[in-house]
C-alpha cells in the first residue's frame, strides 16, 4: 500500500521538533508500505532534504521515506496572520499533490486543522480512502485559550472539524479527550483509536554523554524543560516558581528551559530584570542532544497553561521523551497524566497556578535523591510497559492500513 502522508510540521531525529510521523512513516515501511510524506519547512524541524527548491518544492528519499517538502517556513514566533498564511498555503499546494499523485490512501496529521482539508479532497474527488489523526482539538482548545475570539472564523474551523472527522474512514486521537471530542462530532467510537506519542527507548538509553548545561554544578537538582515558550505553554509559571527557589535560598536547585518561541524573549527580560540566578535558558536542541541532556538531568518539567482543554485533551511529546530517558516528572495541571503520574509514582502533580506547592516538589526532590531514584526506575518501567514506541508504530499501522482493508472487502 502506498500511504499519501500529510504532516505540516514533519522532523527527523536530526531536528528539535517531534518525530512522531518519523517514526510511524518507518514502521509501515518496516510493514511493507511505501509511504510519501508531504510536509513545510518547520522552524525547528530537519526533513533530511537539503538541495534547492524547484518550483516551491524539493523532494527526495530520507531513510526510505519519499518526502515532498513545500518552500513554506513556519515558527512559532510568527504572528497569528503570517502562521495563518502558511497553513492555508500549504493545504493549497497540498491539493496538487493529492490530485496528481499516485497513491492508495490519505493519512493527515494536526496540527493545525487546514491538514485535513486535502483528506477530504482526496475522500471525495478521487475516492481514495483518508485516516485522520487528531494532535489538538480545534476550534475547541483556541476558543478556550482565547487565542481565537472571532465567532466566524470559529464556525468555520467547526466546520472544517467536522468535514474532516466525517469524511475519515478512520480517525487517530493522541489523548482521551481527544477520543471524546470525536465521539461527540457523531463519529462512532468504533472508527477511533487513541494512540498517543510515544516512547523512543532507543534514542534515550544506551552508553550516552551526559550533560549539563553551563553553570549547573553535579551537586545541583537540575530540572529542565524542552518545548515551544509560546502561549500555550504557561512558561512564567516557572519563572515564579525560580523565584519562590530563590527567595528560600535553594541555590542548589536549578531550572534550565530549552527550546524556542514566542514568548521567549519576554520571558528572558523578565529573568533578567528580576534577577533569577536559578535559571538558565537554552537553545533548542537535536533529539539526539536532548538524550545527553536528559541524562545529566534529574526532573523534568511538564508545563501548561491552565486551560481545562489541556488536562485531558494532550499529548505532549516531552512528556514521554522524559520517562524514556527515566526522568521524574513534575506536572502543574489535572488531567490523564497526572493521574498517571500518581498511578505510578513516578514523580510529582501539582496544582496549577501554584508556584509554593511547585517549589516545594522541587525541594522534595533534591533532598531525598533515594526517591528521586525510585521514581526513575518508575518512570523507565511506565516507559517500556505502556509507551514503548514500537508498539504503539505497530499499532498504528495495523490501525491505518489492514483496518482499511478489511473495510474494502465489505
Amino acid at each position: 500500500m502506498h500511504i499519501l502522508y500529510f504532516h505540516q510540521h514533519f522532523s527527523t531525529p536530526n531536528g528539535a521538533a517531534g518525530i512522531r510521523s518519523y517514526e510511524m512513516a518507518r514502521a509501515a515501511i518496516r510493514a511493507g508500505h511505501n509511504v510519501t510524506m508531504v510536509c513545510g519547512s518547520y522552524g525547528l524541524g530537519q526533513t533530511g532534504l537539503e538541495g534547492p527548491f524547484l518550483k516551491g518544492a524539493r523532494r527526495g528519499i530520507v531513510d526510505g521515506i519519499r518526502v515532498i517538502e513545500f518552500d513554506l517556513s513556519y515558527a512559532n514566533e510568527h504572528n497569528f496572520v503570517t502562521r495563518t498564511l502558511t497553513f492555508a498555503k500549504y493545504a493549497f499546494s497540498s491539493l496538487k499533490v493529492v490530485m496528481t499523485e499516485r497513491y492508495d490512501m490519505v493519512f493527515a496529521t494536526t496540527t493545525p486543522l487546514t491538514a485535513g482539508i486535502p483528506g477530504i479532497c482526496a475522500r471525495w474527488l478521487r475516492g481514495k480512502p483518508f485516516v485522520f489523526e487528531v494532535r489538538d482539538l480545534w476550534p475547541e482548545l483556541p476558543r478556550e485559550m482565547g487565542v481565537i475570539t472571532n465567532r466566524g472564523i470559529l464556525a468555520g474551523m467547526s466546520v472544517l472539524e467536522w468535514a474532516s472527522y466525517h469524511s475519515a474512514a478512520r480517525c487517530v486521537a493522541l489523548a482521551p479527550g481527544i477520543a471524546r471530542g470525536i465521539a461527540l462530532r457523531g463519529v462512532s467510537e468504533t472508527r477511533i483509536a487513541i494512540i498517543p506519542n510515544g516512547c523512543d527507548i532507543e534514542i534515550f538509553r544506551g552508553d550516552l554523554a551526559a550533560w549539563r548545561p553551563a553553570g549547573v554544578l553535579p551537586t545541583d537538582l537540575l530540572a529542565i524543560f524542552t518545548g515551544t515558550h509560546g502561549v500555550a505553554n504557561g512558561l512564567d509559571a516557572v519563572l515564579d516558581v525560580a523565584r519562590v527557589l530563590q527567595d528560600r535560598g535553594r541555590d542548589d536547585i536549578k531550572i534550565a528551559l530549552f527550546g524556542e518561541g514566542k514568548l521567549k524573549p519576554k520571558l528572558q527580560a523578565r529573568a533578567e530584570r528580576e534577577g533569577l540566578r536559578n535559571l538558565i535558558f537554552h537553545n533548542a536542541i537535536s533529539k539526539r542532544s536532548l538524550a545527553g541532556l536528559m541524562a545529566g538531568a534529574d526532573v523534568g518539567l511538564q508545563v501548561l497553561a491552565n486551560v481545562p482543554a489541556f488536562y485531558y485533551g494532550t499529548s505532549p511529546n516531552k512528556f514521554f521523551d522524559y520517562i524514556a530517558a527515566g526522568l521524574p516528572v513534575l506536572n502543574n495541571y489535572p488531567g490523564w497524566l497526572a493521574d498517571l503520574i500518581d498511578e505510578n509514582q513516578c514523580g510529582f502533580s501539582v496544582p496549577p497556578d501554584d508556584p509554593e506547592a511547585f517549589a516545594d516538589s522541587l525541594e522534595a526532590a533534591a533532598d531525598d535523591r533515594a526517591a528521586l531514584e525510585l521514581m526513575r526506575h518508575r518512570a523507565l518501567d511506565l516507559a517500556e510497559r505502556q509507551f514503548d514506541r514500537n508498539r504503539l508504530a505497530a499499532k498504528w499501522v495495523a490501525w491505518v492500513t489492514e483496518g482499511l482493508r478489511v473495510e474494502a472487502t465489505l
